[in-house]
This record gives C-alpha cells, structure tokens and sequence, in this order.
C-alpha cells in the first residue's frame, strides 16, 4: 500500500501544477450561421418534394407550406435543389447546379425556393421582424 501511496503523492503536485485552459466565451450564434430555406406553396408548382443537398448530401425535404434551419459554421456552404418523392416525382430531377453561399458567424440568412425556366432556384427572402 505504501508504493501506491507514495505514487499518488508524488503525482498529484505534478497534475495540480498544471494549469487548466480557460473556457472560451461565446454569446448564443457566435461562431454559427443560421441558413433558413422555405418553400411557399405557389412558388413551386409541382406536388414532388423539393430535395435540398447540403455538401452533395441531403438534408432535407420540402413539401409545400414547409421550411427548415440549419446551423452551420460559417464559409462557403454548397447547396443544390431538386425534385424527389414517389410515382411520377420517382427518380426526381436533380439540379446539376449547385449554389454555393458564404455565411458569416451570427448572421441568419434566408431562402425561399422558386421555380422558373432554368429550373429551381433559391431566392433571398426578406428578413423577418
């Protein structure tokens, strides 16, 4: 036992001398950015959902009426569209064109999906109050 002891007590200066780093401070949306993309439900006009691809991968599905948020880090976010779902929205139409956005820490950015002759689109919303 005294091995043992001896052991603790020759180690527990050498941990205590070391001084532990401070925390960082951060307000609420420091470091993030907040992407917000709606679908309104005449500016699509199509019953398919609206596929929305994050960095190739998706993260989400919109059906009219709907929206989603995402918390990101800030810089360059790759963002694509396109159609999905089941019968005739089987196999959807992807958007080869994707979007890239730069978000900044603490900001709130938002998107509404419309359609025209190209194909999906985001088109910046106004903010809300």
């Amino acid at each position: 036992m005294r091995p043992v002891l001896l052991l603790a007590a020759l180690l527990s200066p050498t941990l205590a001398a070391q001084p532990l780093a401070p925390l960082p401070t951060t307000t609420q949306g420091e470091g993030y950015a907040v992407l917000i993309v709606s679908r309104e439900r005449l500016e699509v006009a199509t019953t398919c959902e609206v596929a929305l691809y994050l960095y190739d991968q998706m993260a989400a599905r919109l059906h009219q009426g709907q929206s989603v948020a995402f918390n990101l880090p800030p810089g360059k976010v790759s963002l694509r569209l396109g159609l999905t779902g089941s019968g005739s929205c089987e196999g959807g139409i992807a958007q080869l064109n994707g979007e890239a956005l730069d978000l900044y820490a603490g900001e709130v950015r938002r998107y509404r999906i419309a359609m025209d002759s190209s194909g999906l689109r985001l088109h910046a919303a106004p903010p809300s109050h």
